[in-house]
């Protein structure tokens, strides 16, 4: 039986929608993909979602099996066996969740990176005083000093994607009560929070708005989520969301299509990105 990782790279995910395609283009069920591989339907099945490693001799008996041309089949266990290789965040298991994993391979491998944040400043855009105070008041699930030392060496890594030659376009919308919530009772950590989105404002592949009182509900105010979407083909866009104990990976046109027509909507309702620089530095004002 394949290894089980504890999350699918992005590579994994392709690969193995990619496999899922070639079977039933093939005219094939999953239970006669098993009968070839002398295994379980559900070895199969956990291939094509991605909840185990690919095993390369598994790949080369399908490809073989769903006629597939050996100059792309020798190209597709090459991707297979990058795909396998953990990614850098791995090291960082200690108290990364499973759940969680996923996320950041999905990242990483963006070219667009859409999002609602309610309550905190996104990850990869905290500062590290901002992180630890959000990390220190158990919004983690654990304060233990070293393990919060971790985390906050985890989201300073995650951000240098953005500092890339060719980085993801990040766009966010935050609840004003992001700006206005002080996770901290040194003022000089919201202040240095405020300053380092002033920053990022500045950036090409940035763009920051900010979703006022004022303009009362909107419809993204159940839950903060993020839309990715990729260069690839092979990759649907894919939307994330958490809740307290874990998250949800959404990939179905129905479910994606919701969400980006949110954050449409709240993108024309919310401040400019013009006005968004005001607010921010009227409210660094206040701290």
């Amino acid at each position: 039986m394949s290894e089980r990782r504890p999350a699918p790279t992005v590579g994994q995910v392709v690969l193995g929608k990619r496999l899922q395609e070639l079977r039933e283009a093939a005219g094939l069920k999953r239970e006669e993909a098993a009968q070839v591989l002398r295994v379980a339907p559900a070895t199969v099945r956990r291939m094509e979602m991605a909840d185990v490693a690919l095993k390369i001799p598994y790949v080369q008996v399908l490809l073989e099996t769903y006629g597939v041309a050996d100059e792309e089949a020798a190209a597709f266990v090459a991707l297979a066996e990058e795909a396998n290789r953990p990614g850098w965040w791995q090291r960082f298991h200690d108290v990364l969740p499973d759940w969680f994993s996923l996320y950041v391979s999905l990242e990483g491998a963006a070219r667009l990176i859409r999002s609602y944040e309610p309550h905190f400043v996104p990850g990869l855009l905290q500062t590290e005083d901002y992180a630890r105070a959000v990390m220190e008041a158990g919004t983690v699930g654990q304060t233990e000093p070293g393990a919060i030392e971790r985390h906050v060496t985890l989201r300073m890594t995650r951000q240098r994607l953005l500092d890339r030659p060719d980085p993801p376009h990040l766009w966010v919308i935050m609840d004003e009560t992001v700006l206005r919530r002080p996770v901290s009772i040194r003022g000089e950590v919201m202040r240095g929070q405020l300053d380092k989105l002033l920053e990022y404002a500045e950036r090409d592949r940035v763009t920051l708005q900010i979703a006022e009182f004022e303009d009362g509900p909107h419809p993204g105010t159940y839950a903060p989520f993020t839309l990715f979407r990729f260069a690839e083909p092979e990759l649907p866009d894919m939307v994330f969301t958490e809740y307290l104990t874990g998250a949800l990976y959404l990939d179905s046109r129905s479910e994606v299509s919701a969400h980006l027509e949110v954050l449409d909507h709240m993108t024309a309702r919310a401040a400019s990105a013009e006005r968004t620089k005001k607010l921010l530095r009227e409210c660094r004002e206040d701290f």
